[in-house]
């Protein structure tokens, strides 16, 4: 071969190596702006989110040669992965032991079917570090969400779909509460970031958005679990940022705010005294939300018991509630397959086998989340969000909550994993030893 040609095959491989390379950089960028816009879709539609992930999951399988395949593995067996699909395993072997239909049994299995996604995220974004534009999307789209609110409460007209509650332009009130409450908590922090820095413009901009969630919470449209989880998400804030003294201020505005609110808003007033009313009309067997979830945990209980250990099997919820509805009338002859609580959902279905399984899975994940930094701040709120209230809804299983759950724990641990590795491969730590900390593969191609 001649020098002209050597050089010649050199230029080829050399194009060829930086073609590939681009390849898989156009690759990748592609898989993280489908998960950033599923974040914006998500207060919006579930057929988007569902379209968008299955783009991103073809778009993954072509980036498999780039794969880690070793400490992809590897990081499947730590708690934060492990968990998770220790819960999907119990679901899948479930079907086998319950008497039910096979439309039933999967209809049952594919709450959980998201899950998998969770090591996916983990190990894709601690590649990327621009990982906070998947929250920064998901922000912006909940922040026009709530000003389409606003619009529709005074002109109900403009509204994308009839027979929707006042204020709800889109799915429903329950959803959008959940959204509005994490956005309103997560960015709390920024205003006394950006007003230390004297970035006074950014502050202010912070603070509207965050009144703008609460008044919109408050005065509009909320769900009553939020008087729940709210009260809890500002107290991590205030353990998370705040020295006692702070907390103690945070605290007493908190209570003269809640009060003015509550004698200046009529919803908020009706909304909680609607419990009094609705808990008598369970007393005289009609049906109503809050009679509804009582009737559903009374009877979520017996099942239960009749099935401690491993449960009745994947999807028999609701062929338990139609064999105890035999005969009933009003409430007692209500059939669901949601008991309206996590614990009671999973513990109907794979008894104190899953109920110990579901802990675990959100043990784990508080655990992952903690220290300083925007990935543990947004992360430890998605969880404690999520725990809080699944005591009033199976909001794991629910697409919207769940999703959140998924992407808000997925793309922060994944921010988290990739700053331990990134930290210790600076510090000169083994990269072997980094991946058994942080469950996190030690190197990509990508």
């Amino acid at each position: 071969m001649t020098e002209a040609m050597r050089r010649s095959a050199g230029v080829f491989g050399w194009a060829a190596a930086v073609a590939s390379k681009c390849r898989w950089g156009v690759l990748s960028l592609e898989a993280n702006l489908l998960v950033v816009l599923a974040a914006v879709a998500l207060p919006w539609s579930t057929s988007a989110v569902s379209i968008l992930f299955g783009f991103w999951l073809l778009t993954l399988v072509r980036l498999l040669p780039t794969f880690d395949y070793r400490a992809f593995l590897h990081s499947l067996a730590s708690p934060i992965c492990r968990w998770p699909l220790a819960l999907v395993t119990l679901g899948f072997v479930g079907m086998l032991w319950v008497d039910v239909s096979w439309q039933d049994r999967l209809q049952g299995f594919s709450p959980l079917a998201k899950l998998l996604a969770l090591p996916l995220l983990f190990y894709h974004f601690s590649l990327w570090p621009r990982s906070a534009w998947v929250f920064g999307g998901f922000l912006i789209s909940c922040a026009i969400l709530m000003g389409l609110s606003w619009i529709v409460w005074f002109v109900p007209d403009l509204a994308l779909a009839s027979g929707r509650s006042p204020g709800v332009p889109v799915k429903n009130y329950i959803d959008q509460s959940q959204e509005f409450a994490l956005c309103m908590v997560a960015l709390t922090p920024f205003i006394l970031d950006f007003w230390k820095q004297g970035r006074y413009v950014a502050a202010l901009a912070c603070a509207a958005l965050v009144l703008g969630f609460f008044a919109n919470m408050a005065f509009v449209v909320s769900a009553r679990a939020a008087l729940i989880y709210v009260p809890v998400l500002v107290a991590v804030f205030a353990f998370s940022h705040l020295d006692r003294r702070a907390a103690t201020l945070l605290f007493a505005g908190v209570v003269v705010v809640v009060a003015t609110v509550w004698f200046a808003s009529p919803y908020l007033q009706a909304r909680i005294g609607a419990f009094a009313l609705e808990y008598h009309d369970y007393q005289q067997n009609i049906a109503a939300s809050t009679g509804r979830r009582i009737e559903y945990w009374q009877k979520s209980l017996g099942f239960f018991v009749d099935a401690p250990l491993i449960g009745h099997g994947t999807g028999s919820t609701r062929h338990l509630f139609e064999l105890a509805a035999v005969g009933q009338s009003g409430l007692a002859g209500e059939i669901t397959r949601n008991p309206h609580n996590q614990t009671l959902a999973v513990a109907v279905q794979w008894g104190i086998v899953g109920v110990a399984v579901l802990y675990a899975m959100w043990i784990a994940h508080l655990q992952l989340f903690r220290g300083q930094g925007l990935a543990n701040w947004i992360g430890l709120l998605v969880v404690v969000q999520n725990l809080v209230s699944s005591l009033f809804n199976a909001h794991l299983f629910d697409f919207v909550e769940g999703w959140m759950y998924v992407l808000g724990v997925g793309v922060a641990g994944g921010m988290k994993l990739g700053a331990q590795r990134r930290r210790g491969e600076s510090q000169g730590a083994p990269l072997g030893n980094v991946s058994a900390v942080a469950g996190v593969p030690g190197r990509s191609r990508l």
